[in-house]
């Protein structure tokens, strides 16, 4: 089993900002995390024949039931998912919550059909708002939700995203900042941007979006 903190009940969101990283025609879809099916309910409306959810509470996996095709209750694991069974494996915001993210990824190359992804959402540490609070407040502050969520067990950058899977067996397809958020009439922040806009690039994007094979990069 990929031991994660007990799941909260989050906002139910579409995530439309993932739809572009969807295999093409992917026809078996499995939402890690799916809370109420919102996410799924999307990927329905795209036309995925057939998505299936993985939630940790049951309150969100019960309403997430009357909009997927099925949804199984626990923990992403070896043994609550058939293999070679999915197009497709989201993890939209989840793989920071496990203890062992790596571990659930090794564990997905053998639920995938051959020919399937990995797509990931992946808070990014270095988002802007981030830095400014640990270089200018000088503290790391757990909130309810968002980068510094208190139920995060791991921490990711741009840099080290790429590393996660590659050293899981997984060769990146796709690598791209998602929910830009930087601008604010802050004179510093703008200045900033202007005199050293490739070193802060990444620091525009809240989350990065993965799309990885399994195989070693060739």
């Amino acid at each position: 089993m990929i031991e994660s903190v007990t799941a909260p009940l989050y906002g139910d969101y579409p995530r439309n900002e993932m739809h572009p990283y969807l295999p093409a025609g992917a026809g078996r879809v499995l939402d890690v995390g799916c809370h109420t099916g919102a996410f799924g309910r999307s990927l329905k409306r795209l036309g995925v024949p057939e998505v299936w959810g993985i939630e940790l509470n049951a309150e969100a996996a019960a309403a997430a039931e009357a909009h997927l095709d099925r949804v199984l209750v626990g923990a992403f694991s070896a043994e609550l998912v058939p293999d070679g069974h999915f197009d497709a494996i989201f993890f939209n915001d989840v793989l920071e919550h496990m203890s062992d993210p790596g571990a659930a990824l090794r564990v997905a190359v053998a639920k995938l059909k051959p020919g399937g992804k990995v797509v990931a959402s992946i808070p990014n540490l270095r988002h802007i708002d981030n830095l400014e609070h640990m270089l200018l407040d000088k503290d790391f502050r757990y909130e309810a939700n968002g980068v510094r969520d208190l139920t995060h067990l791991r921490f990711f950058t741009r840099k080290s995203i790429p590393r996660l899977f590659e050293q899981n067996g997984y060769t990146i397809e796709q690598l791209a900042g998602i929910n830009e958020s930087w601008w604010t009439p802050q004179l510093w922040r703008r200045l900033a941007f202007r005199l050293f806009p490739d070193y802060l690039a990444d620091t525009r994007f809240i989350q990065y979006a993965v799309v990885a094979a399994p195989g070693a990069p060739g």
